[in-house]
């Protein structure tokens, strides 16, 4: 008989911290308990390039409360300034509007953030660059993209095979400035003991923050503790550490062994804490009369720091979605004077998918033939950019159940078709896709602390997206024992190393490294272990993943209502269908599908951080006008997935979820919008000015 363990893996098991954090005792990196701390205020450029000539800090030192501050002229001098975005305080220079210029320490926030406004600063303003345009003579071609991704790609003749082809879509599509806005913001709280640093830190890895400041102070990374057991949120930007970190633990070196607190306000979470980079994407699509493409072409504009390049993989999902033999891909980039942009959750996958997936749907309008029939029309058989045969591809699937269960067959095709009640109503599909990787170097440690009950160490973080829960989980299934029986320790430098939370290879690659710990364990233990047994693994690499292309799919539904008197926007349905290989914990699952669709749905209605390049700021830097969705926002939201098991993926058979589901939300929702009132917008966000046409 096979005996059923309570809550390990696949099982709907409530969250093991939930409790903790509804009633306020979860501690988060800010609520850390630390004696006689002081807080720190940051001082930050009031102009987009230049040099700081002067900065009088005279008032600000006899202000009530402070106890220093801190410029480019008195401030600890780094080891490592390879990367600009850190290397904060180390000489008059500025680079972007909001940078950091200094620091004021009080014995209250508020004394820190008085003080911070009596301080007077002159500069020599340079001329500025902060516009992101098409036809920029300053565009280049980075080395390659982010996560190692070439920069360009070619496969065959496309121009030729497009330029033959009997129905052609040639269109251009932009996606905004977009910030990622997490509940907590990204806070430090550092101390030096000796020459030991340690740090509380709202981080996605507290590892790699470890390795990254390490060689900006110049110490071992030993001499370094990272704790972070709770996070409220990241979205990707809190994946690197930010100058915030480093300007917290400088800040620290000058106040005598006190700890050193900073929150960073909403407002400075807009110039400080990365973003995703505006683009523009040219999308070229050629086929036959059936729809059967024969060239795709997908060229994509963005911008950087001039202080430090991050290149985004937008145009990388167009390499792989859909069967055309004639391919070719870009990214060009502008090196502007704004702050630098980073991970936003689904980098390239989600802004990479809407022109190919818009402009999708405006190739089946041009050949008469379903949206949904035309994306099965050309699936591919192996991986287009590769080669390899697909582990597991079953977008045809999540099409079909997403159709059976949105209703799709009731669809009348003709756009503006439908008017009730002064609403214009419609619907619209987009495909979803994900890679599927799993990152090496992650080592679980185990121990049997008694009877039945083990302690599972590994030094991951949970930003709110369940691991505390499935690792647990994992580690009850891999053990044969119940989840109550897993004493889980994460977050903590003092754990096994273990990579970040990000690239939607957390639970994949941290849960493969607890499975051969428990391996190791039994191995060397046996069945019955003595109190104190302990072992460690190490995941290794997937030998699955050179043999065949890994990547999640799934499929987007929408519907949407426009007034057509005011053009007011509402979606009033969303339906996501995910093949994401085995669900750990249905119910953290869910809430990741329908918390990437959420984000999907503000990109698609609400998220545009407005650039004023006169004097290179982000204008709505706040919640006031930066909207992201709220409850009336979201009505009618359902995220379902197949039952599957992905062989291919490794011994747990998982896929990462953290971002799929807002991969194609929105490109659902503009496909919708259309289809509700014919009027085609290829520009996000989707205002009510665009439908008064």
């Amino acid at each position: 008989m096979t005996v059923q363990h309570t809550g390990t893996a696949g099982q709907d098991l409530e969250r093991i911290d939930g409790v903790a954090k509804v009633r306020g005792l979860a501690p988060y990196a800010y609520e850390h308990q630390v004696d006689n701390p002081l807080y720190l205020h940051p001082l930050q450029a009031t102009i987009s390039r230049g040099r700081i000539e002067t900065i009088d800090t005279t008032q600000a030192q006899a202000a009530p409360g402070v106890v220093a501050v801190m410029t480019h002229l008195d401030a600890p001098r780094l080891a490592g300034t390879d990367d600009a975005e850190l290397a904060i305080l180390q000489s008059p220079a500025v680079g972007f509007r909001g940078q950091f210029i200094g620091a004021v320490l009080a014995e209250t926030p508020e004394a820190a953030r008085a003080a911070a406004a009596l301080v007077r600063v002159e500069y020599t303003e340079e001329p500025h660059e902060a516009e992101l345009r098409a036809d920029r003579d300053d565009l280049y071609a980075p080395e390659q993209v982010n996560a190692g991704f070439p920069t360009d790609t070619r496969d065959g003749d496309p121009e030729s095979a497009i330029a033959a082809a009997q129905v052609v879509v040639d269109q251009t599509y932009t996606t905004p400035f977009e910030h990622n806005n997490p509940m907590e913001p990204h806070t430090t709280v550092a101390q030096w003991v000796g020459d030991e640093l340690v740090l509380h830190d709202s981080t996605q890895g507290v590892h790699p923050v470890r390795q990254t400041l390490a060689p900006v102070f110049g110490i071992a990374p030993e001499k370094i503790r990272v704790i972070a057991p709770n996070v409220g949120g990241g979205f990707g930007s809190k994946g690197v550490p930010h100058a915030h970190v480093v300007l917290t633990a400088m800040a620290a070196q000058r106040s005598n062994g006190r700890p050193v607190k900073y929150a960073l306000t909403r407002q400075q979470m807009f110039f400080l804490a990365g973003y995703r980079t505006p683009t523009i994407q040219h999308v070229r699509l050629g086929a036959d009369a059936s729809g059967q493409l024969s060239g795709i072409i997908h060229d994509v504009i963005e911008q950087t720091s001039r202080i430090k390049e991050f290149a985004e993989q937008t145009a990388v999902p167009a390499r792989m979605m859909y069967a055309a033999e004639n391919r070719a891909t870009s990214h060009r980039v502008a090196k502007l004077d704004v702050p630098v942009p980073s991970w936003m959750r689904a980098p390239g996958e989600c802004p990479g998918m809407f022109g190919p997936e818009v402009a999708m749907d405006e190739l089946a309008e041009a050949c008469g033939i379903d949206p949904i029939e035309l994306r099965v029309l050309n699936e591919p058989d192996i991986d287009p950019e590769s080669g390899k045969p697909f582990a597991s591809r079953h977008l045809v699937e999540c099409l079909r159940e997403g159709a059976r269960r949105f209703g799709w067959a009731d669809r009348d095709p003709q756009p503006r078709s439908r008017l009730v009640d002064g609403w214009y109503t419609g619907t619209g599909v987009a495909s979803s896709t994900y890679p599927a990787r799993r990152q090496t170097g992650n080592t679980a440690r185990i121990r049997h602390d008694r009877a039945g009950r083990y302690s599972v160490q590994i030094g991951a973080v949970d930003i709110g997206t369940g691991a505390w829960t499935a690792l647990t989980q994992i580690a009850a299934e891999a053990l044969g024992c119940n989840a109550a029986d897993i004493d889980l320790q994460i977050g903590d430098t003092d754990f096994p190393v273990a990579t970040v939370a990000g690239g939607s290879t957390g639970t994949t690659s941290w849960g493969a490294a607890i499975i051969a710990a428990a391996q190791a364990f039994r191995d060397r233990h046996g069945d019955q272990p003595a109190v104190g047994a302990h072992a460690e693994g190490e995941a290794g690499e997937n030998p699955a993943a050179q043999e065949y292309a890994l990547h999640s799919f799934g499929a987007q539904f929408a519907e949407v209502q426009v007034h057509a008197d005011t053009g007011e926007i509402r979606v009033s349905r969303m339906l996501g269908v995910f093949s994401a290989g085995r669900i750990i914990n249905p119910r953290t699952a869910r809430s990741q599908f329908l918390g990437g669709m959420t984000m999907g749905l503000g990109m698609a209605l609400h998220e545009n951080s407005v650039m004023d390049p006169r004097f290179g700021m982000i204008v709505n830097h706040d919640f006031a006008e930066y909207h992201i969705p709220t409850n009336a926002d979201v009505r009618d939201m359902e995220a379902v997935w197949l039952d599957e098991v992905d062989e291919h993926a490794g011994k747990l058979g998982a896929r990462g979820i953290g971002e799929i589901g807002i991969v194609g939300a929105a490109a659902a929702i503009a496909n919708a919008a259309y289809h509700a009132t014919g009027i085609r917008v290829r520009d996000l966000p989707l205002t009510a000015d665009r439908f008064l046409a």
